[in-house]
């Protein structure tokens, strides 16, 4: 690739949209899956709207050049990892976010980060629960091109339940206008779907409409440890079958232990398991959720069950859980996997 290509882009672009230092270069390569493969891209491109995206993939088909999309970076599954003489297109400068309180619905572009489409969302009194883990750092360009869940999908679920429309670039630089905020679309084939988990081999994202719901009540918590894996298993199993909690989340041991390192909260070091369960529900079936599960909790051994209706205490137990990962990462290579268990194996897996 000669540089007259690169000026060329950049001349669209303009002067910082296109990264040619490698020592800027070199920390595009990767994303937190580390992946120690990952090639030097030729050139980091950074658009800030639709028509600059397109002109990129055009310029990139034009001369033969592999495009790979990246959000924040935070990715685990290495969906952003560069190659060698790739460009690297980053959506980081694409951060508008726009709510329309008449339809319940958010605007953005890709490079904006989970946390700011939900505080947008909150300022209007509204809210958008997808939540992985990292909500404060990731993109909701990421998100949708992983149909990324979080702690709250046993209740809402994951991020394609809220993509009511997107702009995508294809790879030739054509610009696809899918859906729209409408809650009832289904004339035709559902392409918006189609790219809600593609990970970047269908198009870029460049923009997307997202369904929002009224803000979530404050929920009641109940944390509970058990000093073994079975009962805590039984004890999911008795919840699901009866209520939808807003949140049921699991930690065994390594996991518990390797947070305590870090945030000395006082969990407990002995435990087996933890779970951290939430309902939302509002008015005094909250109340009555949470007395039902620890009510399940107790009648499946569990060691010790505390429960509260205060946000900061809550939020307390749902942030360990939340840092399970950077935690259990500080101990040193870490390989993850998703697994997916039916409810009846579940025990025994």
């Amino acid at each position: 690739m000669s540089r007259d290509a690169l000026h060329e882009l950049t001349a669209v672009l303009g002067e910082g949209a296109v990264i040619t230092d490698p020592d800027i270069t070199a920390s595009y390569r990767q994303d937190r899956a580390f992946d120690p493969d990952a090639g030097m891209p030729l050139a980091v491109v950074r658009p800030r709207s639709t028509e600059e995206v397109s002109a990129t993939l055009k310029w990139a088909s034009a001369h033969h050049i592999s495009v790979v999309p990246r959000g924040a970076g935070t990715g685990l599954s290495g969906g952003s990892t560069a190659q060698d003489g790739a460009v690297v297109l980053s959506t980081e400068r694409m951060r508008t976010i726009t709510i329309d309180t008449a339809t319940r619905v958010a605007i953005t572009q890709p490079g904006a980060l989970n946390a700011e489409v939900k505080a947008a969302a909150a300022a209007q009194g509204l809210w958008y629960p997808p939540d992985p883990s990292s909500f404060e750092i990731c993109s909701i360009g990421g998100n949708i091109a992983t149909n990324a869940g979080g702690l709250c999908c046993v209740k809402y679920g994951v991020t394609t339940d809220y993509v009511l429309g997107m702009q995508v670039v294809l790879a030739d630089g054509t610009v696809l206008k899918l859906g729209g905020p409408r809650l009832k679309d289904v004339a035709g084939l559902s392409l918006t779907k189609l790219f809600v988990g593609s990970e970047g081999t269908l198009g870029v994202i460049t923009e997307v409409t997202l369904r929002l719901l009224p803000c979530q009540p404050t929920p009641c918590t109940v944390v509970a440890t058990f000093s073994s894996v079975h009962d805590a298993t039984d004890a999911v199993l008795a919840i699901t079958a009866q209520i939808r909690p807003s949140m049921l989340e699991f930690m065994d041991s390594v996991a518990i232990n390797a947070v305590e390192d870090k945030l000395k909260m006082g969990l407990d070091r002995a435990a087996g398991a933890m779970l951290v369960a939430r309902s939302d529900e509002r008015g005094h079936t909250s109340t009555e959720d949470a007395e039902l599960i620890a009510r399940i909790f107790t009648d499946h051994h569990a060691a010790e069950v505390f429960s509260t209706d205060d946000e900061e205490e809550g939020e307390a137990f749902v942030a360990a859980r939340r840092f399970a990962i950077p935690a259990v990462e500080a101990k040193g290579s870490l390989l993850l996997e998703d697994v997916g268990v039916p409810y009846r194996n579940s025990r025994s897996w």
